[in-house]
C-alpha cells in the first residue's frame, strides 16, 4: 500500500529550443506558461507556450535587447497578468503579454544583471500593496511599487566595504495584512539576510558558509512560518521561522541532496508541506515537511524557542544530463509542472498522488 501510494514525477512532454533558458512560468488562471532567456547573439528572448493534445505549442514570442535572467507574475493582477523581468544589464521591465513593444513599467537602477525578482499581493486582497523585489550582482536588493515612478520604494545596499557581494536570490514573506512584509535575500558568500519592510531594517541573519543560490518561503501571505534555502554543494536547509531565539535563532535541519548545486525549490500551492528542489545533476527531489508534536518550548529563562521538524524524500527523479536552472508548479492543477535545464529544453511534468501525501 505505501507503494501505491508513493508520488511518481512523470515527463509528460518535452520541447528542445534554441536559445539559453534562464526561467520558467506558468500565466496563471490559463494553461499557458513563458520561457525567458537569451540567444547566442546576445538578445533577450520570451516565448509564450500552451498546452493541447497535441503537446506544447507556441502561441507568440517577442524579443529584447539583452538576455532575460528572470520573471514573475506575481505582482500583477489576474485581470491584466501582466510579466515583470530582470534581464543581463539590470533592466526592471514589466510587460503587458498583448503588446510588448514597450514595457509598461521600466527601471534601469540597477547597475549589473538581475539575478532574480519575485513578486507579491497582486493576486490576493488585504496584504499589503502589490510589489516586486530585485536582487542584482551589483549587491543591492530593491522593492518596487509599478503604480509609482521607476525608483525603488526600498533599497538595501551592501556595508562598506563589501560592494563586491553578489545577490543571488529574493523572496517575500510575512504579508499577510497590509502593514507586515519582510523581504528574505542570499548572496554568494552563504549570507541569508531577512529584510523588515515595515522598519526598513535587518530583522535576522546567517551565514551558510556556501553560496546561496535560491529561496522561497513556504507562503507568502501567511505570518512567517518556513524558509528553505538552497546551497552550492548539495545542501540546503529548512528553517522554522515562526518562533526566534535571541541566542539560538530560528531552529532549522539541513539535507544532502543531487550530489551537486541546489538550483531551486518550489512549495507546491496546493500543500505547502511539500517542495520541490532541482540539481545541478539533472535530478528533481520531492520533500514533505513534517512538523514536530510541539513546535515551541521554553529555555530555563522562560524564553520561547523553535523545534524543527523532519523532512521526508517523497521520490526522486533524474531528467537531464544537465542542470535544472528552473521550475515552476501550476496554481491551477494539482501536480502539473513545468521546467528547464541547460540542455536547452522545456519539459512538461506531472506528479501524481500528491493529494495522498
Amino acid at each position: 500500500m505505501e507503494h501505491l501510494a508513493k508520488p511518481q514525477i512523470i515527463c509528460h512532454n518535452q520541447k528542445s529550443l534554441d536559445y539559453a533558458i534562464h526561467d520558467v512560468k506558468w500565466i496563471p488562471c490559463s494553461a499557458k506558461f513563458v520561457a525567458a532567456g537569451g540567444k547566442s547573439n546576445g538578445a533577450g528572448i520570451v516565448e509564450i507556450y500552451s498546452l493541447s493534445g497535441e503537446g506544447i505549442q507556441k502561441i507568440d514570442e517577442f524579443c529584447k535587447k539583452d538576455h532575460f535572467k528572470c520573471c514573475t507574475f506575481d505582482a500583477s493582477s489576474l485581470r491584466n497578468r501582466h510579466l515583470a523581468t530582470g534581464d543581463f544589464s539590470g533592466r526592471l521591465q514589466v510587460w503587458d503579454l498583448e503588446d510588448t513593444l514597450i514595457p509598461v513599467y521600466k527601471s534601469t537602477t540597477h547597475t549589473a544583471v538581475i539575478n532574480s525578482i519575485d513578486g507579491v499581493a497582486g493576486q490576493s486582497s488585504n496584504c499589503g500593496a502589490p510589489e516586486i523585489v530585485t536582487g542584482s550582482r551589483d549587491g543591492c536588493v530593491m522593492v518596487w511599487d509599478v503604480r509609482q515612478k521607476d525608483i525603488p520604494v526600498a533599497k538595501f545596499t551592501p556595508l562598506d566595504g563589501q560592494a563586491g557581494r553578489d545577490c543571488w536570490c529574493v523572496a517575500f514573506g510575512n504579508s499577510y495584512n497590509n502593514e507586515e512584509r519582510v523581504v528574505a535575500a542570499g548572496y554568494d558568500n552563504g549570507d541569508v539576510k531577512l529584510f523588515d519592510l515595515k522598519t526598513m531594517s535587518v530583522r535576522w541573519s546567517k551565514c551558510l558558509r556556501n553560496g546561496v543560490v535560491n529561496i522561497q518561503f513556504d507562503r507568502k501571505d501567511i505570518p512567517m512560518n518556513k524558509l528553505v534555502v538552497t546551497t552550492l554543494e548539495s545542501k540546503f536547509y529548512c528553517f522554522d521561522v515562526r518562533t526566534h531565539h535571541p541566542s539560538k535563532g530560528f531552529a532549522f535541519t539541513t539535507e544532502k541532496a543531487h550530489a551537486s548545486t541546489v538550483w531551486q525549490v518550489k512549495h507546491l500551492p496546493q500543500n505547502r508541506e511539500i517542495f520541490m528542489t532541482t540539481g545541478g545533476s539533472g535530478s528533481l527531489c520531492l520533500w514533505k515537511y513534517n512538523y514536530p508534536l510541539k513546535r515551541v518550548e521554553n529555555d530555563s529563562d522562560g524564553i520561547p524557542y523553535g523545534i524543527i521538524g523532519e523532512l521526508q524524500q517523497l521520490q526522486n527523479s533524474i531528467l537531464s544530463e544537465q542542470p535544472i536552472t528552473a521550475f515552476d508548479w501550476c496554481v491551477d492543477k494539482l501536480g502539473l509542472a513545468v521546467c528547464s535545464s541547460y540542455d536547452q529544453s522545456l519539459r512538461i511534468l506531472i506528479t501524481t498522488k500528491l493529494n495522498l501525501c
